[in-house]
């Protein structure tokens, strides 16, 4: 065991790649956390929160692995008893868009799959009526009247082959309702004969074993009345009476949405009644299966409600059990056991803070990287159940508080200060060495940037060529290819979904240019980016608009740790809430720990140190071996005086050469790794990457 105390060098920023783990609209101060929250936490995984966090969809599909069911969330007796196995689906009401009625199944199924394809998503019913079998096609919720109509108007266009003649209408959740019953086979039996009569009805749970007929979906109560009508018409006994929309409901529906082929009914439960929630839980540790978050399984119960007119579904359960999904959707589960701690206290520091001020509203935490990855049960190893088991309960504190224990990917050498990505200062985060982060690096080949001789420029990985012992006239290495149809890539990284820029044959000979890592967590390249690519990926983040053409690029401020602070365009600052915001304005770059490198530029030292800067034209003069002349255009090889070469072309585009992955703040991941190969406990880790604080257990 290494002494705690240990000595760390400042050092200058460098390069590197991973995934990043929080956005910086995530990031938040330590605010009031005097005392621990309970040990459960609430996991949003469909949520609208606005700008704060979305993601949203029209009904989500639950199959538990045992007896479960459905009760409002202030009360103990079960609205709905469900089988284990069983699929259920659940849905909110509020205003969306009755697309299409229609008994012919073809019909429906085409116009569902061209809905799909939309931002108008369908959700098909089945209606069991005296004739035969008829199919109902709704899209949304949205959120207001406006935007139902404007939807109607969208889904009409979308399947306007299949209407034959119907006309999709907005609808709401205003309703009458008509009867009563102590049996769903009561209220079906009405709803079927109100539908048969052109009624638009449905069956709906108001209780335990408590069933209603509910008609009209209407906009607005003016609209509803204009429906009664309709009612009057049919007589009979019915008890017409209005919704209080205030009072908790669960509209029974048949739902033949997962299979357009061929329908398959499950049970669909819409949500109704403004504020109302409902808990779907089971005996003992149930596992649900949430099919559309990747048929996921998961422990614990979940809540279904209504947030800014979408579902709201909620993962609740004991926070060491999160935590066993967490750290190995973090980190590989292969790391040494202290780093693999070290993930456990942070993760479970970060959730316990975050549960604390009820970040989300509804939850403390949502299921991506905006706060932690979360993916449920089939992430659990043992390697992991043992390091959180290990540290149960242990958490970092400052001044008797949780600290959020924020971490990122890889800090690449060096951790962000507070300063460089809030826009503020916080002394648990300042910024640290993190020599450790090249571990990321470690088995990773390196890449030659090379010069074809067609003028073409890409980069091709060490073990594809050799050097040929032979140098070009100003010095440069030649390198002879020794595989078959190499391709020469546009960056030093392996991108499937990218083409290559060239490809080059065994006994080809290229020029080395650089020799450079291959873009990972610690070292990276990303561009070149043109003028218009940069300005479309700045539009709306930044104020004032960026000024075009984008003609000159430059850092003009970095931070303690050598992070970007402050970028200029043609002399104007690229103003952004807070400086992480530039990773996300300038392309998506993996971190702000970089240096802007155009591709048109170039930097002539003259005599007595002078030196002088300008950007390639056709007029350009240069001097060559063979003397000097105007450059006509293409690539011209410029190097320094210690043979380092590189382009400069006439395109005037942006390269960015960086390091890291992520924010920066708190934990690097791969710096932790690193420490811990190196003999290094968690808490000495912890200690590193969080300052003045104490790990203590609850």
């Amino acid at each position: 065991m290494k002494d705690t105390k240990r000595t760390f060098a400042m050092v200058k920023w460098g390069k590197g790649i991973l995934a990043g783990l929080l956005l910086a609209t995530a990031l938040q101060l330590p605010a009031s956390a005097d005392s621990l929250p309970d040990t459960r936490v609430r996991v949003a995984m469909y949520l609208d929160m606005g700008t704060t966090y979305r993601s949203t969809i029209p009904a989500v599909t639950l199959k538990a692995d045992s007896a479960w069911k459905v009760s409002p969330q202030n009360g103990w007796d079960a609205w709905a008893n469900l089988a284990a196995g069983e699929s259920v689906r659940f849905s909110v009401d509020g205003y969306k868009v009755k697309a299409l009625q229609s008994s012919d199944w073809n019909v429906v199924s085409a116009a569902a799959k061209k809905l799909q394809n939309t931002t108008d998503r369908p959700v098909v019913f089945a209606l069991d009526q005296p004739a035969g079998t008829v199919y109902q096609i709704f899209t949304g919720p949205y959120a207001s009247v406006d935007e139902a109509n404007k939807a109607a108007s969208r889904v009409e266009s979308s399947i306007s082959s299949q209407l034959g003649g119907q006309k999709p209408v907005a609808k709401g959740s205003n309703y009458y309702s008509v009867g009563t019953f102590g049996s769903q086979g009561e209220a079906e039996s009405l709803r079927q004969s109100l539908t048969s009569q052109g009624i638009d009805a449905v069956a709906v749970l108001t209780g335990p074993q408590q069933y209603a007929v509910w008609t009209g979906g209407a906009t607005s109560e003016a609209e509803l009345t204009l429906t009664k009508g309709q009612l009057d018409q049919v007589g009979g006994n019915l008890q017409i009476t209005v919704v209080n929309n205030t009072d908790p409901a669960l509209i029974l529906h048949r739902d033949v949405t997962l299979n357009l082929t061929t329908p398959s009914a499950v049970s669909h439960y819409e949500l109704s009644g403004n504020g109302a929630k409902f808990m779907i839980s089971g005996n003992g540790d149930m596992i649900t299966q949430v099919v559309e978050r990747s048929a996921r399984k998961y422990r614990g119960e979940f809540e279904v409600s209504s947030v800014n007119g979408q579902l709201a579904l909620v993962n609740e359960l004991p926070l060491e059990q999160y935590l066993y999904s967490v750290v190995a959707a973090e980190v590989p589960s292969s790391w040494p056991k202290e780093s693999l701690k070290a993930q456990a206290v942070a993760a479970r520091s970060y959730a316990l803070y975050n549960a604390g001020i009820n970040k989300f509203k509804v939850a403390g935490l949502v299921d991506t990287t905006l706060s932690q990855k979360y993916n449920g049960v089939d992430n659990e190893v043992a390697s992991v159940i043992q390091a959180v088991d290990s540290t149960a309960g242990e958490v970092i504190k400052s001044n008797g508080k949780v600290v959020e224990g924020i971490f990122s990917s890889n800090s690449g050498g060096v951790t962000a200060d507070s300063s460089e990505v809030w826009n503020s200062i916080n002394s648990t985060f300042t910024s640290v060495s993190s020599d450790e982060d090249k571990v990321a690096q470690s088995s990773l080949k390196s890449w030659y940037y090379v010069l074809l001789s067609n003028g073409t420029t890409g980069y091709v990985r060490e073990d594809n060529v050799v050097l040929s012992g032979s140098n070009t006239s100003a010095g440069l290495s030649k390198l002879t290819v020794t595989s078959s149809a190499v391709n020469v890539r546009p960056l030093p990284l392996i991108q499937s979904d990218v083409n290559p820029v060239a490809k080059i044959n065994p006994g080809d000979q290229v020029i080395a240019l650089a020799k450079v890592d291959e873009s990972s967590s610690y070292a990276w390249i990303r561009g070149p980016f043109t003028s218009d690519q940069l300005l479309k990926s700045l539009k709306g983040k930044v104020s004032p608009d960026a000024p075009s053409p984008i003609i000159n690029l430059e850092v003009s401020q970095r931070g303690p740790s050598g992070r970007v602070t402050e970028v200029k365009a043609n002399g104007q600052v690229l103003g952004v809430k807070n400086p992480d915001s530039l990773r996300s304005a300038l392309n998506g770059l993996p971190s702000t720990l970089f240096d802007i490198v155009a591709t048109g530029r170039y930097t002539v030292q003259g005599a007595g140190d002078i030196t002088t800067t300008g950007t390639a034209t056709t007029a350009t003069t240069v001097l060559s071996a063979s003397g000097s002349k105007t450059w006509s255009g293409g690539n011209m090889v410029v190097m320094d005086g210690s043979g380092t070469a590189r382009v400069v072309d006439q395109n005037n585009q942006f390269m960015f050469v960086g390091k890291g992955y992520g924010h920066g703040i708190g934990m690097s991941q791969w710096g932790a790794k690193g420490m811990a190969d190196a003999g290094y406990d968690y808490l000495q880790i912890l200690q590193h990457y969080y300052q003045n604080v104490t790990i203590t257990k609850d």
